[in-house]
């Protein structure tokens, strides 16, 4: 059986990726094929927001056991895609502010999609950490499938770093541990994320991050091994590119693109084609910039190891070994984990259901339900959401 490719398209003006934006997975066998790589087998009144979320602390405990649509009042959009979209919501019995992510049901199995999304469900449900977006409920009707999250409305981190051009190494240092942490604990609990990126970490207000988007996320055992070729290429292992099985080490890989990222303004292996993309980052094509500090250098120099077995988070000291890098010599852990420090970045924020710090979409264009080819093989599929 062949491996499966699923690859995400980076479009910095695109609407079709990011934690609230629902994008087709597209399929990139055949072109990664013709390029030479082979694949091994295998709005509302607003109050301000310290008032509005003072007076809503005596109501979060929301009845979310048996959630449906009309519990809701529709409100912003918050990203839109190939299937569906995800819209912020008030509950009606509460006032309690969510994220609603409607996903359509023919779109996911026409995609054969349903691994991804019953994926997502799992890992949000399984997976606890105050630095990973809170599933509060799931729910469906006859047409979509519903991921009711909570909402954050800091924005990507995306758009913060593009409107600083780069982070200064203090920055840098605090998103990086912040990330590791979440790392840490998916790891712990045997699951790969697979599709880090700027795009995937958003702000809560405080300006602490928060890992979105687990659809690729997979859990995979110490020594398991998955063949599926999936992520946004600039930040894809060479493992995984090259059809040999991937692992947690995947995602040390793209933790440290990410850091090289957030000190440079941009990603290590970018190049206008995929193709070329690829090549980069099996040969490990980079160019170092000069202002990089030595201690940041050396540990991207150490988790961007084309050898899984010399990639830092891989060999004996596991992701300890990162943690007591020189990167972080005297970097406070406990005042991070218990939220203490300084963010580098509080977003504007005016009030709980502010939804300024992600794009505007026209709320007049209306989701066409689309027939199920086939409606037992929809309550097959998702019997289980």
């Amino acid at each position: 059986m062949g491996a499966t490719s699923e690859i995400h398209r980076r479009k910095n003006e695109s609407h079709d990726a990011g934690p609230y934006r629902l994008s087709a997975r597209l399929t990139a066998a055949k072109g990664l094929l013709a390029t030479g790589f082979t694949l091994k087998p295998g709005g509302v009144q607003r109050k301000s927001f310290e008032e509005t979320k003072a007076s809503l602390v005596t109501k979060q405990r929301l009845n979310l056991e048996y959630p449906s649509l009309q519990d809701f009042e529709l409100l912003q959009t918050l990203g839109t895609g190939t299937f569906g979209r995800v819209r912020l919501v008030r509950s009606r019995s509460t006032g309690t502010y969510l994220a609603l992510k409607a996903v359509k049901k023919a779109k996911v199995l026409e995609r054969k999609h349903v691994a991804h999304i019953v994926n997502e469900k799992a890992v949000l449900s399984q997976v606890h950490h105050p630095f990973i977006i809170s599933l509060k409920s799931t729910f469906q009707d006859s047409q979509k499938l519903y991921l009711l999250l909570e909402y954050v409305p800091g924005g990507e981190l995306f758009k913060h770093l593009r409107s600083a051009g780069k982070f200064s190494l203090g920055q840098a240092r605090f998103y990086a541990a912040s990330i590791f942490l979440v790392f840490e604990k998916l790891h712990q609990q045997d699951y790969v994320y697979r599709d880090l990126k700027p795009e995937n970490i958003v702000l809560a207000e405080n300006g602490y991050v928060k890992l979105a988007d687990f659809g690729f996320a997979k859990h995979l055992k110490d020594g398991q091994r998955s063949y599926t070729l999936c992520g946004t290429p600039e930040y894809i292992a060479p493992e995984v590119i090259q059809g040999n099985g991937h692992g947690k080490g995947a995602d040390w890989w793209s933790y440290g693109v990410v850091l090289f990222e957030l000190l440079t303004g941009y990603p290590p292996f970018w190049d206008e084609t995929t193709y070329g993309t690829y090549k980069n980052i099996v040969t490990r094509k980079l160019r170092w910039p000069s202002s990089l500090h030595p201690h940041a250098k050396d540990l991207i120099n150490h988790l961007l190891s084309v050898d899984m077995t010399r990639r830092l988070g891989c060999m004996q000291a596991g992701a300890k070994g990162i943690r007591d890098h020189p990167f972080f010599s005297g970097f406070d852990w406990k005042g991070l984990a218990e939220q203490r420090l300084a963010a580098p970045v509080v977003p504007l924020v005016s009030a709980i259901d502010d939804t300024s710090n992600f794009d505007q979409y026209a709320e007049s264009v209306i989701d066409v339900d689309e027939p199920l080819p086939d409606p037992a093989e929809a309550l097959q599929a998702f019997k289980d959401f």
